[in-house]
């Protein structure tokens, strides 16, 4: 869940809903081959379906008992990211083995490895999984053509993140200069070939206060209204 502080209220927006506009930007992605890459297909399915794991867990929100406030993705338990991403891979596999392995690489992108046996078991598991696929055939068996494919990925999730949770300041990807201005995402150099790309993404507004329970959270949360944030992207 993406929580986001405003006023008396916080604006939640669940994962896959994020993900769905990551993958909707890359849609208009007219540069860096994208238009007419090959795989643009297995990448936009990847792009707007690499938060599918968290489903099960963004419909029935959790308290951070530090602050009895909603779960930000960010500080969500390990042992909850652990499960989300094999999840996801394993959900996204039986319909496009190189878009699974596209989700795997992500996980392996964004996640910090720790020490823990835990999470050095669940990083050999991913990239055990990652190059099976690759193996077998994806990405004409070349790790270094998935982790191309994967900038797309990347650039899809930062950016729709960047939108969702509001950050100001001005950040460097893969090439791109990147800020958030109320609601205008400026991507420079334009990637739109001129256009302006209309995002929107829907969300829940609760009250700000501290939640004594997960029950309490969502029971707020089911009966929140539905809201739509908007905006645009475009070039400078």
């Amino acid at each position: 869940m993406i929580v986001r502080a405003e006023h008396d209220s916080f604006v939640l927006i669940t994962q896959p809903e994020h993900a769905a506009l990551s993958g909707r930007i890359m849609a208009a992605w007219q540069t860096d081959g994208l238009r007419s890459h090959i795989r643009r297909q297995t990448i936009l399915l990847a792009t707007r379906e690499h938060d599918i794991g968290w489903q099960p867990v963004d419909r029935r929100p959790t308290v951070d008992l530090a602050t009895g406030h909603p779960h930000h993705f960010l500080a969500a338990p390990d042992s909850t990211k652990r499960e989300i991403w094999p999840s996801g891979v394993a959900q996204l596999k039986p319909r496009n083995t190189a878009a699974a392995a596209l989700v795997a690489q992500h996980a392996l992108t964004v996640l910090d490895r720790r020490p823990s046996a835990a999470w050095q078991h669940f990083f050999s598991t991913m990239e055990a999984e990652r190059n099976r696929i690759v193996s077998a055939g994806a990405f004409d068996g070349i790790h270094d053509t998935l982790l191309a494919d994967y900038r797309f990925v990347l650039l899809g999730d930062f950016l729709s993140l960047v939108f969702c949770c509001g950050w100001r300041q001005t950040f460097q990807r893969v090439g791109y200069d990147i800020t958030l201005h109320t609601d205008h995402l400026v991507i420079q150099p334009d990637p739109f070939g001129g256009r302006e790309v209309k995002l929107e993404v829907a969300a829940r507004r609760i009250p700000s206060r501290r939640y004594v329970s997960d029950d309490d959270l969502r029971h707020t949360f089911g009966r929140a209204p539905k809201i739509v944030i908007c905006g645009h992207a475009s070039g400078p």
